[in-house]
């Protein structure tokens, strides 16, 4: 799993690693939906709290062993739920700085773009209270394929 605050750079190693010809799952795109992070019920309207996975899919989805590594990119409220089902946790960090341009850079219409979600998710990267607690850290600020190289490395050499 691959976790981390919005614009650490998730769905940018989930793109690296399916062009690389890895199984690579969007969460965020093909996992999540709005729900009670504690009973899994969807709920209607947007907001951080609510942006969960849907637990049966994900549990599906680590079950199938026709791909060697499946990498699970995203972030979600209710990780709790499935976090033990995965072999490695990986959370992407960067510094402040870093963060908050990236997030200037998105478009208004995406989660991040607009001020009052940017001064969110740089509380929550501060606190660290929306990511799992014991990833292993990546360095989101080194090149993406760096940091794509680095999570690759890693997980062949827990495989041994």
């Amino acid at each position: 799993m691959i976790e981390g605050v919005s614009g650490t750079g998730k769905t940018s190693v989930c793109d690296e690693l399916q062009r690389r010809g890895y199984h690579a799952i969007h969460g965020d795109r093909e996992l999540a939906y709005q729900g009670d992070p504690m009973t899994g019920t969807p709920m209607e309207g947007v907001s951080h709290e609510h942006h969960i996975w849907n637990v049966d899919k994900v549990k599906v989805l680590v079950a199938n062993k026709d791909e060697a590594i499946t990498y699970f990119c995203g972030g979600s409220r209710n990780f709790s739920k499935f976090i033990d089902l995965f072999d490695d946790v990986f959370v992407l960090e960067v510094d402040p700085d870093t963060l908050i341009r990236r997030l200037e850079e998105r478009p208004a219409d995406e989660w991040g773009g607009k001020k009052a979600e940017r001064d969110l998710i740089a509380r929550l990267h501060q606190t660290k209270e929306d990511i799992p607690s014991h990833g292993v850290i990546i360095d989101a600020t080194a090149p993406l394929e760096h940091v794509v190289d680095e999570i690759i490395r890693l997980c062949e050499a827990n495989k041994h």
